[in-house]
């Protein structure tokens, strides 16, 4: 399972993903303090998209996508 490179792509497919799936879509964070570094994991079981960063510039766009997923669940399982 690769590791996209750039946050725009990841956060575009992970729209997408999420669209076309919303009742199997799942979103894991994981932080490892020991290396630094802040995963992101969106998958449904056939696909698996994954972003990986270190950087603190890149910890407030996770934790606006993440929102925004969590919103749209939010709103998908409510009118469901």
């Amino acid at each position: 399972m690769p590791y996209y490179q750039t946050w725009e792509e990841f956060a575009r497919a992970a729209e997408k993903l999420y669209l076309t799936a919303p009742m199997k879509v799942r979103v894991v964070l994981k932080y490892r303090h020991c290396d630094g570094n802040l995963r992101i994991k969106v998958t449904d079981d056939a696909v698996c998209l994954q972003y990986k960063t270190d950087q603190a510039q890149d910890v407030k766009k996770i934790e606006k996508l993440h929102g925004k997923l969590m919103r749209l669940m939010v709103f998908s399982c409510k009118y469901s």
